[in-house]
């Protein structure tokens, strides 16, 4: 098969599998777990999200274990969450979510998932090494731009589905962008594939509430079926944890 028939086949098949992707979820799905990955959680977010019906309403996808576990730690987590409960007791179940999300993806000391790229996949296992380096230059190329809080490591995991937000709003009017597309499975490919499942195993490791225990497993997930819809495998690079 010429190169050019191979291109051509694999932009059909790519093509047949994103005709059925709802990218408004889609977007939905990535803008949620970059909140819940990002930065600490606010009760306010929590209440949102119980409100909304997160966990009753997350895609089944294709039925995996890791989707059906983690829909359903999420939706009991919410279900018990409740600020109608004296001002001591509500305070304590934020401060127990605080600290989840400190030991796992913060600190102090180092988190037990962390959540950058470069600490997976570079010996020294540093932020900012080599991998985030080349990350910057790949987003340079393709002119994206990213509004941070505050300085960090562009391979934050939480940063990725800010990006995948923002690429999945544009595939719903520009399903045809073969650019854009393959920009996408890039990002996957190279960038994102290699190390998150690892970060995501370490996460439902070590996740002491039910609540960052089912985001991580939902982000396995979520991953996973994207690997699927754009039909790419990720690189197989070394991890060094």
């Amino acid at each position: 098969m010429s190169s050019n028939t191979q291109s051509l086949t694999q932009s059909t098949l790519a093509q047949a599998s994103l005709s059925s992707i709802d990218f408004v979820e889609y977007q939905g799905l990535a803008r949620i777990l970059h909140h819940c990955l990002i930065r600490y959680p606010e009760a306010d977010f929590i209440q949102g999200l119980k409100e909304c019906d997160v966990a009753g309403s997350w895609p089944e996808f294709g039925g995996r274990e890791q989707n059906r576990t983690g829909r359903q730690l999420l939706g009991d987590f919410l279900e018990q969450w409740s600020t109608d409960v004296e001002a001591a007791e509500f305070e304590k179940a934020v401060i127990t979510l605080k600290l989840d999300y400190g030991q796992l993806f913060f600190g102090p000391g180092e988190p037990t998932a962390v959540p950058h790229g470069s600490v997976y996949l570079c010996e020294e296992q540093l932020i900012n090494d080599r991998t985030t380096v080349e990350l910057m230059d790949f987003y340079r190329a393709h002119g994206v731009e990213l509004q941070l809080d505050y300085k960090q490591p562009m391979d934050h995991i939480g940063l990725f589905f800010a990006v995948l937000d923002q690429t999945f709003g544009r595939l719903q009017t520009e399903t045809d962008n073969q650019a854009l597309l393959r920009f996408t499975q890039v990002l996957l490919q190279q960038h994102l594939l290699p190390w998150a499942f690892r970060c995501c195993e370490l996460a439902v490791e070590h996740a002491r509430t039910d609540f960052y225990r089912g985001i991580a497993l939902l982000t396995s997930d979520f991953l996973a079926q994207l690997q699927q819809d754009f039909q790419i495998v990720a690189l197989d690079k070394r991890l060094y944890r």
